[in-house]
């Protein structure tokens, strides 16, 4: 259980913040860029379901994934150590395949694209390219954190941990399913295709 008894600690004034082993790091890290950015990612999605124009289905789906946004932030806050006395959350391939399987279930039955879609359309549409595109920023900040840190358990003691590559690749996976919701919420109806300039009569 989660207790937060007080919200500011006045703990992080100098630009130093605590990962969640307890690693004192800067709030310049790009650890913490990363889970910053799945944050912002989790409540844009939020923003998409309080407008009520997603049907049902995606949106118990996009309800797991703002939960797994949670996991996927302590997971980046959390270095890859050996044998931690707490085991930490940590995304798993399971959580991947399933966003694979939204992905088909929700996009083959969208009509085949013949042009780039601009950011648009309804607001839930709308918004989830928001989303989108924000979630595509937290992978490459995440990419960046791995060409910090790396993918492996930290050696010892006085080593910086690793970045789960998992959780990396539910970012990406999840900016590919974000953009299809936009087009299943946006309908054919509300959708906007790119139009190139030489097509524009400008």
């Amino acid at each position: 259980m989660v207790v937060l008894n007080r919200i500011y600690t006045r703990t992080g004034d100098g630009g130093d913040t605590r990962l969640s082993d307890m690693s004192l790091t800067r709030k310049s890290d790009p650890r913490v860029a990363a889970y910053g950015d799945v944050d912002e990612t989790n409540s844009v999605i939020g923003v998409a379901l309080a407008t009520g124009g997603i049907a049902e289905p995606i949106a118990a789906a996009l309800r797991i994934v703002q939960n797994e946004l949670f996991d996927l932030g302590a997971d980046l806050s959390n270095p890859l150590q050996p044998d931690p006395k707490y085991p930490p959350l940590r995304i798993a391939q399971v959580s991947v395949d399933r966003l694979e399987a939204w992905c088909d279930e929700f996009g083959d039955p969208l009509p085949k694209l013949r042009s780039f879609i601009l950011p648009g359309g309804n607001p839930a549409g709308a918004q989830l390219h928001v989303a989108r595109t924000i979630c595509r920023r937290a992978e490459r900040s995440a990419w960046l954190a791995v060409e910090v840190y790396g993918t492996q358990v930290a050696p010892d003691a006085d080593t910086p941990g690793g970045v789960n590559p998992v959780a990396v690749t539910y970012l990406n996976r999840l900016s590919d399913l974000l953009f299809i919701c936009s087009r299943a919420v946006n309908g054919t109806a509300d959708e906007v295709l790119w139009v190139p300039g030489g097509e524009r009569g400008e």
